[in-house]
C-alpha cells in the first residue's frame, strides 16, 4: 500500500462493501482459491475494521499468519475470520490482510476481541518480527528467548553456530 488513500475498489465484495457504507478504509483484493473474500486494511484501522466484524457476526478467528512478501519488502498479517450461526452449513469467511514496513512491523493486536489470537500472534512474532501492540505477554513462543533475528524473514541469515544453555 504505497498510496496515501485505500479506497473500496469496484470488485470488492459484499463484505467490502458493507465496511465501505460504515466509513471503514478497505481495499477488496478479490476471492482466494476457496472463494473467501480478501480484503486489505491499514494497521491503524485494524482495530476498527476488526471491532465491526465482530459485531456483524464474525465471532471465531480461524487463523491468524504471517508472511514475507519479499525480500526487503513489506510483511503481511493476515487473519481468517469465520461467521458461525446456527445450521450453517456454508459458515461465510473473511480474511483481513495487513502490510507492515519490514522496519517498524507493528500491528494492533486482535487478542482483546478473539483470545485464540495468543498464541498466533505470539507465532508470527517469534517467526517474522512483527510486533502486535497491545497483545498481553508477547514473547518468543517457538524459538529461545536469547535468539537473535526473525527465522522465517527472507532477509534471515542463518547462524553459524548457536549454543543451547540449559
Amino acid at each position: 500500500m504505497t498510496d496515501t488513500s485505500l479506497k473500496t475498489s469496484s470488485i470488492g465484495g459484499r463484505i467490502s462493501s458493507w465496511l465501505a457504507t460504515r466509513k471503514l478504509e478497505n481495499r477488496s483484493l478479490g476471492y482466494d482459491y476457496q472463494g473467501v473474500e480478501v480484503l486489505e486494511v491499514r494497521p491503524n484501522n485494524l482495530s476498527a475494521v476488526a471491532l465491526a466484524l465482530y459485531a456483524y457476526g464474525f465471532n471465531y478467528l480461524r487463523c491468524q499468519c504471517a508472511y514475507d512478501v519479499s525480500p526487503g519488502g513489506f510483511l503481511a498479517s493476515l487473519c481468517y475470520l469465520t461467521r458461525m450461526v446456527d445450521y450453517a452449513d456454508q459458515p461465510e469467511e473473511v480474511c483481513i490482510k495487513v502490510l507492515v514496513p519490514r522496519d517498524d512491523p507493528r500491528v494492533p493486536s486482535l487478542f482483546w476481541l478473539w483470545k485464540s489470537a495468543d498464541f498466533q500472534e505470539r507465532e508470527s512474532y517469534d517467526m517474522y518480527g512483527i510486533f502486535y501492540e497491545g497483545h498481553p505477554h508477547l514473547r518468543r513462543i517457538l524459538m529461545p528467548e536469547n535468539w537473535i533475528g526473525w527465522p522465517l524473514r527472507k532477509d534471515y541469515i542463518t547462524p553459524l553456530f548457536y549454543e543451547l544453555s540449559l
